[in-house]
């Protein structure tokens, strides 16, 4: 597919708190914090630039931190397309032992994007959506315009479903009437936005969709009704879940941009994901070219 990926939505810092332990309310609870880049939308962008061309439409704070994250995602490739204004945000990730984690977000100026110049989307092939960017600040205007731009120009769409808490604060039916209005070429979802959404038991019309399950077999299931299971592979020493469904996101979305069937879509997903899973956040171990 000729073209570039872009992604819309957040560039933030994360300050990951690894817990050795539970926490302990009123008390200490021993840990080990690391600061790291963050946004699911930039977390995408990072990952797909190592294989296809990748743009990031983000709004970050006219400040040393947001100077830091745009470097950071420039030297990985990504061309990145900064509003700049007020604060950078910060995400407090809370990550137990088992590898599962809590967000405890602070958007700032991620959520002050404001509508995009007409050439945003210009060598566009594919624009990619996370549900952060529909929720809260003046973020999601600026999306829902460059959704419609995106239909007049015949730009494919893909969105993630993100969170049960964003999706329960967006509306679940809601949400699922935007994403029958959109008609992306796939909806992501992990188990619990799934369940949110109902959509096993209410498929979306016309929509792929890719359930993920954690280390539970991921099922896609098709516009035209069939359902592909695919196994996934086992991981040594998870730690960190922060930024494994971005990284499987972008992964599919590059594998579809060359080319490849809904299968092997999967399994680069899969071998994205597998780079995150044992560092802090979402810094990616070591990268694997499956």
């Amino acid at each position: 597919m000729p073209g570039c990926l872009a992604v819309v939505g957040d560039l933030v810092e994360d300050v990951v708190v690894w817990l050795d332990g539970p926490l302990r309310p009123g008390s200490d609870a021993p840990a080990q914090v690391f600061r790291c880049r963050g946004g699911s939308a930039a977390n995408v962008a990072a990952v797909a630039a190592a294989r296809v061309p990748t743009r990031l439409l983000t709004c970050v704070g006219a400040d040393p931190l947001g100077d830091r994250l745009v470097a950071e995602l420039t030297a990985a490739g990504v061309d990145v397309r900064a509003q700049r204004r007020g604060r950078t945000g910060s995400v407090v990730v809370l990550v137990e032992r088992s590898g599962e984690r809590t967000f405890l977000p602070d958007r700032a100026a991620a959520a002050d994007l404001e509508p995009l110049p007409p050439d945003a989307l210009d060598g566009v092939a594919l624009l990619h959506v996370p549900a952060y960017g529909l929720s809260g600040g003046r973020t999601p205007a600026a999306v829902q315009a460059l959704l419609h731009d995106a239909a007049a120009r015949g730009v494919e769409v893909s969105i993630d479903a993100s969170s049960w808490a964003v999706l329960r604060a967006l509306g679940p039916q809601r949400f699922r009437e935007l994403v029958e209005r959109v008609r992306p070429v796939v909806l992501f979802a992990n188990a619990d936005e799934a369940g949110e959404l109902d959509l096993r038991a209410r498929p979306l019309t016309g929509v792929t969709v890719v359930l993920k399950d954690g280390p539970r077999p991921t099922t896609v299931l098709g516009s035209d009704g069939s359902a592909l299971v695919v196994p996934v592979e086992p991981v040594d020493g998870v730690r960190d879940s922060t930024g494994a469904g971005d990284a499987f996101a972008a992964g599919w979305l590059s594998a579809r941009m060359d080319g490849l069937g809904p299968r092997a879509r999967v399994e680069r997903g899969h071998a994205r994901a597998r780079t995150v899973l044992t560092s802090p956040g979402a810094a990616v171990q070591e990268q694997e070219h499956a």
